[in-house]
C-alpha cells in the first residue's frame, strides 16, 4: 500500500490539431472576404459613372422586369441598353422613347422649325415691302394726291394693295376696262416695286351691285371685273413687273364688296393685288393642279350641233346710267 502511493501520477494531454499547415478553412473564408469586397469597389464603380437617367431607369427595371412582355412588341426597354425588360430605356433621360418613332419625330419637328422661320422671313419681307409702297406715296406728289385712295394692308394671304374708286374720282372709265391716266401712273410705280420680292401676284377686280340693265349679250360685271383686272396685269408688267410673277387674274363682280352694309358705295368698284405668300400660292397651285384637263376640255368645247352655225352676237347696247 504503502509502495502505491509513492508511485508517480501521469497526466496525458492530447493537443488536438486543426491539421497543421494542410489546413483550408480560412481559406474559403477569406475568398469570402475578397469576393465581397471586390463586388463592393465594383458597385461603388458602376453607381460613380452612371448618369442619374440610367441609375433610374435601373431602378424601373427592377420595379417592373416583365413590362415589355406583358405589353408585347418592342417598347422602350427593348432597346440597344445592356438590360433588357421594362422600364425606361437607360439611353435616354427624357422619358420613354421609341427608336422606331424617334427619326420620323425628329423629322418633323425639323420640318415644322423650318416652315416657321420661312414664314417669319417671309413676313417680315412683306412687310418691308409694305413700307417702301408707303414711303414711296408719301414721297411722289402724284401718288400722295391718291393716298385715300391706295388701300395698304397685310393678311392671311400676303400683303394686299387695293385701289378704290371714289365718288367724283373713278379708276376706270364708265362701264368699260379703260384705265384713266391716274390709275395707268399708279400701276406703273407699283409695278416697279413688285420686282422686290419673288413672291408671286393675284390680281382681282371688283364692281359695286349696280346690273347692267342693257349692254353685250353675255356681257356683266363678271367680265367687265375681269377685263379690269386684265388691264390692270398688263400696265404692271409694263412699269416693268416680270411676267411671270403673276399666278391668278381674275374677276369678282360684286361678290365680295368693300362696303358689306352698302354693296353699291363707289369704294367697292376696286383693284386688288395680292402679293402671295407661299402658303396661298401653293393653295392656288394644288387647286389648278386637281383640275382634269379633259373635263376642262369637254366644259369649254362648244355645244353647237354639227353642221349648225353659232348664233352671232347682238350689237353692243348703252349701258346704264348707273353702271360701274
Amino acid at each position: 500500500m504503502a509502495d502505491d502511493s509513492l508511485r508517480p501520477i501521469i497526466v496525458k494531454r492530447i493537443k488536438k490539431s486543426g491539421g497543421g499547415h494542410h489546413g483550408g478553412a480560412w481559406k474559403i473564408a477569406y475568398a469570402d472576404f475578397v469576393t465581397a469586397m471586390m463586388a463592393f469597389f465594383l458597385l461603388m464603380w458602376l453607381l460613380g459613372s452612371t448618369t442619374k437617367g440610367d441609375l433610374q431607369g435601373i431602378a424601373d427595371f427592377f420595379q417592373t422586369p416583365l413590362k415589355v412582355a406583358m405589353a408585347g412588341g418592342s417598347g422602350s426597354g427593348d432597346s440597344s441598353s445592356v438590360i433588357k425588360g421594362g422600364g425606361r430605356d437607360l439611353t435616354r433621360t427624357n422619358g420613354q422613347v421609341q427608336r422606331s418613332d424617334q427619326p420620323s419625330q425628329r423629322k418633323t419637328f425639323n420640318l415644322k422649325a423650318a416652315q416657321a422661320e420661312l414664314a417669319k422671313a417671309e413676313q417680315a419681307q412683306l412687310q418691308a415691302l409694305k413700307m417702301r409702297i408707303e414711303a414711296a406715296i408719301e414721297t411722289n406728289p402724284m401718288l400722295k394726291q391718291f393716298k385715300n385712295q391706295l388701300l395698304i394692308d397685310i393678311t392671311s394671304d400676303g400683303l394686299r394693295i387695293q385701289i378704290v374708286d371714289e365718288q367724283n374720282r373713278p379708276m376706270f372709265a364708265l362701264a368699260k376696262a379703260e384705265l384713266q391716266p391716274y390709275t395707268r401712273e399708279i400701276l406703273l410705280e407699283i409695278g416697279q416695286l413688285l420686282n422686290g420680292i419673288p413672291n408671286r401676284i393675284s390680281l382681282s377686280g371688283h364692281t359695286d351691285a349696280t346690273p347692267y340693265s342693257s349692254g353685250e349679250k353675255g356681257y356683266s360685271n363678271w367680265e367687265l371685273s375681269a377685263d379690269r383686272a386684265n388691264a390692270s396685269r398688263r400696265v404692271l408688267v409694263a412699269g416693268g413687273m416680270d411676267e411671270t410673277k403673276v399666278l391668278r387674274v381674275v374677276g369678282l363682280s360684286s361678290a365680295v364688296p368693300f362696303n358689306k352694309d352698302d354693296p353699291f358705295d363707289p369704294i367697292n368698284r376696286r383693284i386688288s393685288i395680292i402679293v402671295m405668300n407661299k402658303k396661298a400660292e401653293e393653295a392656288i397651285t394644288k387647286e389648278a393642279a386637281a383640275v382634269d384637263p379633259a373635263s376642262l376640255q369637254a366644259a369649254t368645247a362648244p355645244a353647237t350641233a354639227p353642221g349648225t352655225a353659232a348664233p352671232s352676237a347682238a350689237p353692243a347696247a348703252t349701258p346704264a346710267a348707273g353702271a360701274k
